[in-house]
């Protein structure tokens, strides 16, 4: 099938079929999934910066459909989710005009591949330790198995900034925290999903849980609720730059609506620290399709 606006012929069933598999990882474990999805649109012919826009507009969609159903699962902290939001938008906008950058210098594939790389190695191998810790003092201290964390260090350190205004955060079990602590979040996180095309959910999972504390599976929910919307800005702001292919993204939303049901569904079947034991593992998959890119052995370019 030929997409004309991106200007590349793709295989209609193999761009539904990366949307099937990202929305069961986006319902799973909170993320977008463009860290695969990316790399994925990449290898199959389609440019740099059509992957960055298109992967947002189709990510809005499919965050749509899993945050309604973790809602309903009492996942969603929806004013953690809109205080976000303030720093999501300011990152978003300065990632996407330093793609902008990156595109006019002939650099953007070789920059935005290394980027890639290097910050999932560090997601990977901090989530991986954490989480067997984790299920390790779940073994030895009878700790509560559902919301066990491996490595509470960091929190309480990050949690002693205590600039006002200062909030509470009742539907994550969190009696005051600074509102800067959210905000910073939210922009590191849209800074990157207006820069690598994700949702920022890789990153901000893990944030919400080791930096501000919250319970693994209210994450999930509340990052799903925070890509819907940042991945809609961003979708909007690529746009209007010529980086979306609306119909590619379509095609890629027709799997990626079942999967994010399935995916939502599925967390109410394992345990925090099983939940991000196996998202450790996701991010090594998306490095290793880049290294391929970067060096000259993918297909499509």
């Amino acid at each position: 099938m030929e997409f004309l606006v991106a200007g590349v012929t793709v295989n209609p069933l193999l761009l539904a079929g990366i949307g099937f598999l990202v929305g069961i990882m986006g319902g799973f474990f909170g993320v977008g999934g463009g860290f695969i999805a990316g790399p994925l649109m990449f290898w199959l012919g389609v440019p740099m910066n059509f992957v960055v826009g298109t992967d947002l507009a189709h990510m809005t969609g499919k965050s749509i459909v899993a945050a309604k159903r973790h809602r309903v699962l009492g996942h969603v902290d929806i004013k953690l989710g809109l205080i976000m939001i303030l720093g999501t938008i300011v990152g978003v906008e300065s990632g996407a005009r330093i793609i902008e950058f990156l595109e006019a210098s002939g650099k953007v594939d070789t920059v935005i591949g290394i980027a890639y790389v290097v910050i999932l190695l560090i997601i990977s191998t901090f989530t991986a330790w954490e989480s067997l810790r984790a299920l390790r003092m779940i073994r030895t201290e009878h700790l509560d198995v559902k919301e066990a964390l491996g490595f509470r260090g960091m929190t309480r350190h990050i949690q002693k900034f205590r600039v006002p205004p200062m909030i509470s955060l009742p539907a994550s079990g969190i009696g005051s925290i600074s509102v800067w602590l959210i905000v910073g979040v939210g922009f590191i996180t849209g800074l990157l999903a207006g820069l690598l095309g994700v949702g920022g959910g890789f990153v901000r999972m893990p944030m919400l849980i080791y930096v501000l504390g919250i319970p693994t599976h209210v994450a999930i929910g509340t990052d799903l609720f925070e890509i819907m919307i940042s991945a809609g800005y961003g979708t909007l702001t690529h746009a209007l730059k010529g980086n979306v292919d609306v119909m590619m993204a379509l095609v890629m939303h027709t799997g990626a609506a079942l999967g994010a049901q399935i995916g939502a569904v599925l967390t109410r079947f394992f345990a925090g620290p099983r939940i991000r034991l196996l998202f450790s593992v996701l991010p090594l998959l998306g490095v290793v399709m880049v290294l391929f890119q970067l060096v000259g052995l993918g297909g499509g370019h």
